[in-house]
């Protein structure tokens, strides 16, 4: 990886520089970083993330968005620490301006991403199950059955494929779409929705007009499903909102949340992946050769690529407490970077190199702490199917284009590919 580019600070005033080549001694997060969240190509990680990584893992962030500044911790220890300490407060968040990427807060107030233990737990048990080891399990020949549908398809039209549009967007928006009960015919436009949501070049305007529509999508479909329920997760939420263990809000938001994750999370993750292996050949043929292989790989996969922009959902302290080596005072908001504590070189040995066998700690991919990834063995058991789907149909897939061709999402929360020709 290059050499990280300084990055543009602010509202500080550093104290003279000593003569010799040793820089003068700045007390952690005197320096407050402007991090506009440039786009990057391919699976580049961010320059800032990476320096701060090294340098300055509690450091002071200024976002495009929002009001003032905020904590950035970077390292792994710290990461956890901050992301399972109760005294780090989601629902604070709420009609709070804090600093941000984008112009709209993607998860809604009363939402399960913006509520606290004991809400938070309350709502999350609704689906747990749903998403736990056994249904997901059991989802597994469905999803096999769905990968070689679409894979056969592919094969009669012919190479070039786009794997995006054959593969990797619709088997997870068709997996959600079939476990929430969304009839098919709309997932277009919840994908139309999702695009607007999920976006940091969209006004606060466009972006609340389009969560009232699907809002009022989710609202009228709990009322058709009150009336004449259903064997899927959606009408079991229903149920739960009837028995009052569900607000509708809290009943639209998690709808909300699992249909934008499934259809838009695991696009790009299964994308991002695909072009990893193929642009690292070496990888790629480990992993041909040893099939076993591949659930760690699955785990390397998604430690290595960043999958996100920026960072995710803050929290604000409700008492002061000490970071590493810095002390958050009460009010303060703070950030974790998953994607750099992934890359933490003080737990995983060379952080900035694709090893598929590699087995060191647990990867923070999906988060940790109270606000762990539901859809977390869901999402590793797409990328496995359809990652073997692959494999074993196409033992020459490769990329269609050049590397310098590909064209990647820009103002978008997650990255990924816009497209992903491939041919064989």
């Amino acid at each position: 990886m290059a050499e990280p580019l300084t990055n543009q600070a602010s509202d500080a005033t550093p104290g003279p520089e000593p003569t010799g080549s040793c820089p003068a001694f700045r007390t952690p997060g005197e320096t407050v970083h402007d991090w506009p969240v440039d786009p990057l190509p391919g699976l580049e990680f961010d320059p800032l993330m990476h320096r701060l990584l090294r340098e300055e893992p509690i450091a002071r962030i200024r976002l495009r968005f929002g009001e003032g500044d905020a904590w950035l911790a970077t390292r792994y220890e710290d990461v956890k620490t901050i992301a399972a300490d109760p005294r780090l407060s989601r629902a604070l968040t709420v009609d709070r301006p804090v600093t941000s990427m984008t112009p709209h807060v993607v998860a809604p107030a009363g939402g399960v991403g913006r509520a606290d233990p004991p809400d938070h737990t309350r709502i999350r048990r609704h689906v747990a199950l749903t998403f736990g080891r056994k249904r997901v399990a059991a989802l597994r020949p469905r999803a096999e059955e769905l990968a070689e549908q679409m894979i056969s398809r592919m094969v009669e039209q012919g190479a070039p494929a786009d794997l995006t549009e054959c593969l990797t967007g619709p088997l997870p928006a068709q997996l959600i779409g079939e476990l929430l009960g969304v009839p098919a015919h709309d997932l277009g436009r919840l994908q139309g929705w999702r695009s607007v949501i999920l976006s940091s070049n969209h006004s606060q305007q466009e972006s609340d007009a389009v969560k009232g529509e699907i809002a009022g999508y989710f609202k009228a479909m709990a009322a058709h499903r009150r009336e004449h329920p259903g064997d899927d997760l959606f009408s079991a939420l229903v149920e739960a909102h009837a028995q009052d263990g569900l607000s509708l809000p809290e009943l639209v938001s998690l709808a909300v949340m699992l249909v934008l994750n499934g259809m838009d999370a695991v696009r790009n993750q299964v994308s991002n992946m695909v072009y990893a292996l193929l642009t690292h050949p070496e990888q790629l043929a480990r992993l041909r050769a040893e099939p076993a292989l591949l659930p760690r790989a699955v785990e390397e996969l998604l430690r290595y690529i960043p999958h996100r922009n920026g960072v995710g959902l803050p929290r604000v302290a409700t008492e002061d407490l000490q970071v590493g080596e810095v002390v958050i005072r009460s009010g303060e908001a703070v950030y974790v970077s998953y994607l750099a504590a992934n890359r933490d070189p003080s737990v995983f040995t060379d952080p900035d190199r694709l090893d598929l066998t590699r087995d060191e700690a647990p990867i923070l991919s999906f988060g940790h702490g109270p606000h762990y990834c539901v859809g977390a063995l869901l999402t590793r058991m797409e990328a496995e199917v359809m990652l073997t789907a692959l494999l074993n149909r196409f033992p020459d897939l490769r990329l269609a284009v050049p590397e310098s061709e590909m064209r990647w999402r820009r103002g978008s929360i997650n990255r990924g590919p816009e497209s992903l020709p491939v041919t064989w």
